[in-house]
């Protein structure tokens, strides 16, 4: 059974630590911080690394992923707040969103909901491109509908970067597309489409280039496949 932690089995976590989730990088922890329920992304140590090397890029990382959160912050999106940011430890603690992931609703909701999720989802992505925020990693599984306001948060900023470049942007959404065709075949073109409306609406001058740089990116593909 599908627990409330975002598909992830529950565990009592009062005075604790439960991991959630373990990914390349870092895991994530769900954690008790002085009464409050968080989310401690951890970075884990490399052993193929260098030490030193290994710890400067953690820690590189720890900082860069944080400021990238609070820069969306600061332009109204929803993504979790930031409480602390441990540099020797290579972690961040933030704010636990409770809610499923697009991943989980994506094929259980009509198409009326499925057209207004994903017109968010793309009036977000736009807000960030417009300020020169590329996630890096516009997968449904780090989109999270909140149960406590019912907005789309965005989770997971740990390939993100700041860039406006078209290209920056378009590789942004393909990759999107590309998870979706993975993950949700029979709906992706049109959850496409719809992430799409919601950039223009917000982008309209953005959106021609970015979908035409979207389209060439494609075409690459296929061409280096054959």
């Amino acid at each position: 059974m599908k627990s409330k932690f975002h598909g992830e089995k529950s565990n009592d976590v009062k005075g604790g630590s439960f991991l959630l989730k373990k990914g390349a990088e870092a895991y994530l922890y769900l954690e008790d911080w002085y009464g409050l329920k968080v989310i401690a992304k951890r970075r884990v140590i490399k052993s193929y690394r260098v030490p030193s090397l290994d710890l400067e890029l953690r820690r590189y990382r720890t900082i860069h992923e944080a400021q990238l959160i609070s820069s969306a912050k600061t332009l109204g999106i929803p993504v979790p707040t930031i409480y602390e940011v441990n540099i020797p430890e290579t972690t961040i603690v933030m704010e636990y969103i409770p809610g499923l992931t697009l991943k989980q609703l994506i094929t259980t909701c009509d198409e009326h909901w499925r057209l207004q999720l994903f017109k968010e989802v793309g009036s977000l992505i736009a807000k960030l491109h417009l300020n020169g925020i590329v996630h890096g990693d516009l997968t449904t599984s780090n989109m999270i509908l909140s149960d406590t306001n019912r907005k789309v948060f965005l989770i997971d900023f740990g390939l993100g970067e700041y860039s406006k470049s078209i290209e920056a942007r378009g590789v942004d959404l393909h990759l999107m597309l590309r998870a979706l065709e993975s993950t949700h075949p029979t709906v992706a073109r049109k959850c496409f489409d719809y992430v799409m409306q919601g950039y223009q609406e917000v982008a309209a001058d953005l959106a021609p280039l970015v979908l035409k740089r979207v389209q060439d990116i494609r075409r690459r593909g296929r061409y280096v496949a054959r």
